[in-house]
């Protein structure tokens, strides 16, 4: 009936802490939340973890796992720090910026009672995935790789372990796996150029763990998801890449995951090379099952024990670590780190580099962003900038999942607050991007419309007919 019960019933290791934004690519596999806001994570990770300390392994701090990505995977959104996007990280170029803003996070992370993060996301976008999108730090594997290694080196600086994810890499295929299973067709000398610097780069920066894909990589394994994959997940990620942390599954809730019962399908998980299985659509099924295949031989006793030690391992290298206080949440500080990523990030590519806007301002968003809408008019306000119903020069937002039906031919300025590909249909004389549309971010494009700062980002992705950036130097 409770949390708690079901940690002394199945003598669980963790919970994974989930909450879902308009924009969420990845709501569909779950239907409830278990976050409202900063004061109510904390309660909850109180009582579970002193629910988890009268378990035999007490001294093993109870996992508190979320989808803290940043840009359109949040779960957390209210009352903490909203870093930008990853690629818009990857548009600023700046690894020690992402460090610095990516260890406020995890600070305040580690505040509300969470020690693992499943971030960052470190697949390269060699497609154009509406499920990664955003989400990945770009298209170029030696700059991802640079930023999937600042982030992990600031969350974990923090006291919270970093899962870069999802192996062996979501971007080089536009399919959802939480939809159905994805083929990377890619031979396999493209995946070592391509998909695996990134997480190279998080396993050398002593990232804690990494979490597996449900992705069909026909170079390696055909037919075979990553998550039940032991080529994959024993032979390229320990044996070639030389991870020794814990391996996580993806959810398996998810459709790919699901094509067998909950038992079979964390007995193949670990059996593959996985040490830990999240969010199993019946956790008495799969416990049953695990136990169920270690007496009779199916899971060596081994197996087990090395998943189990890995495990352990990482929970003790997060016990020393202090609580920071709640009052760094949001604070002027971080803040301060955030809005530093994100004004590196803007990005202009189309117009004279760096102009402000001429007169008072109207600004206009596709449907369904008027906290988006609210946001830059109060920063341009704060900027100097007059603000006016209508009638001032347009300057129109776009963002997550819009398209070319959601651009403003009469708009002077159109910005892209997520991948910049819909700007390839944009007439707008001045065309900027910021890839995402968290509170620093707004801030920072307010900065570059007043004229008071330039636009400095790359698109960290190829766009048809325009250039990385139209500022040059």
């Amino acid at each position: 009936d409770t949390p708690a019960e079901m940690i002394a019933k199945y003598r669980l290791g963790g919970l994974i802490l989930v909450g879902f934004s308009a924009d969420d690519p990845t709501s569909g596999n779950q239907s409830t939340t278990n976050v409202d806001n900063p004061a109510q994570v904390k309660k909850l990770t109180a009582g579970l973890r002193e629910a988890a300390g009268k378990l035999a392994a007490g001294p093993a701090p109870f996992l508190v796992g979320t989808d803290q990505e940043y840009g359109v995977v949040t779960r957390i959104t209210d009352g903490v720090t909203t870093l930008p996007s990853a690629l818009a990280a990857g548009a600023a170029d700046d690894p020690a910026r992402t460090e610095a803003a990516w260890k406020a996070a995890g600070t305040e992370l580690a505040a509300m009672g969470v020690n693992l993060d499943f971030a960052p996301v470190a697949d390269v976008l060699a497609t154009r995935s509406t499920v990664i999108g955003s989400r990945s730090f770009g298209a170029d594997p030696k700059r991802a790789a640079a930023q999937v290694a600042g982030a992990v080196q600031g969350l974990q600086s923090a006291g919270v372990a970093a899962s870069v994810k999802h192996f062996p890499g979501h971007g080089l295929s536009a399919a959802d796996s939480h939809q159905e299973v994805p083929v990377v067709g890619q031979p396999r000398a493209e995946l070592d150029a391509t998909a695996f610097p990134p997480f190279r780069a998080g396993i050398d920066a002593g990232a804690m763990a990494v979490m597996s894909a449900h992705l069909d990589v026909t170079a390696v394994d055909p037919g075979t998801p990553a998550t039940f994959s032991h080529r994959l997940l024993t032979d390229v990620l320990r044996g070639e890449l030389g991870f020794q942390g814990v391996v996580i599954t993806d959810g398996m809730n998810m459709p790919p995951a699901k094509r067998y019962p909950p038992g079979e399908a964390a007995v193949k998980a670990l059996l593959a090379g996985n040490d830990l299985i999240l969010m199993t659509p019946n956790v008495g099924q799969a416990y049953d099952g695990l136990l169920a295949a270690l007496r009779d031989g199916t899971l060596p006793r081994d197996r087990l024990v090395a998943a189990v030690t890995r495990v352990l391992t990482m929970k003790f290298r997060l016990a020393d670590r202090p609580t920071p206080a709640m009052s760094t949440l949001d604070s002027a500080p971080h803040r301060a780190a955030a809005t530093a990523l994100a004004a590196a990030a803007v990005t202009q590519l189309r117009g004279k580099c760096g102009v402000a806007v001429s007169g008072p301002v109207t600004v206009t968003t596709s449907e369904g962003r008027d906290r988006t809408r609210a946001a830059l008019t109060e920063a341009l306000t704060d900027a100097g900038v007059r603000v006016v119903a209508k009638g001032g020069t347009r300057v129109h937002l776009v963002g997550y999942g819009d398209g070319p039906k959601d651009l403003a031919a009469d708009a002077a300025v159109t910005v892209a607050m997520d991948t910049p590909y819909v700007l390839e249909k944009a007439t707008s004389p001045t065309l900027l991007a910021t890839y995402s549309s968290s509170r620093a971010s707004m801030t920072a494009l307010a900065g570059v419309l007043a004229g008071k700062a330039r636009p400095t980002g790359r698109s960290p992705v190829p766009l048809t007919g325009l250039p990385a950036t139209s500022c040059p130097g």
